[in-house]
């Protein structure tokens, strides 16, 4: 198994969505982050003053797949998430060793 874990902004986030329930992923957990990568932030201008914003606002995208899943979901959402602009976000993929339904006590693949 893996976790996928995806930065992108956020008016991409229904299209990520709808392209990871296209291919069947079953369950995604969304949050709102901030933070900065190369670009470093941008600068906004409000009552005239201009104001260094550090801290860009993202959505973090966690999903859990199976190892054979993998590469389409990335895929997905590489495709998703796009719009040929500095700051389109990150993917991480991490190894999961466990996964447990707290409900019924199923494990592993069962449990995704």
């Amino acid at each position: 198994m893996k976790k996928i874990e995806a930065v992108i902004k956020p008016f991409r986030l229904d299209a990520v969505k709808d392209a990871l329930n296209e291919m069947g992923v079953t369950g995604m957990t969304i949050s709102e982050v901030k933070g900065f990568g190369r670009q470093r932030g941008h600068k906004e201008v409000y009552r005239g003053t201009e104001y260094q914003v550090d801290f860009v606002p993202k959505v973090k995208i966690e999903v859990v797949v199976t190892t054979d899943m993998l590469e389409k979901v990335v895929a997905a959402i590489v495709a998703a998430a796009n719009t040929n602009k500095v700051g389109d976000g990150k993917i991480f993929v991490l190894p999961l060793e466990e996964a447990v339904r707290i409900r019924t006590g199923e494990a592993g693949r069962e449990a995704i």
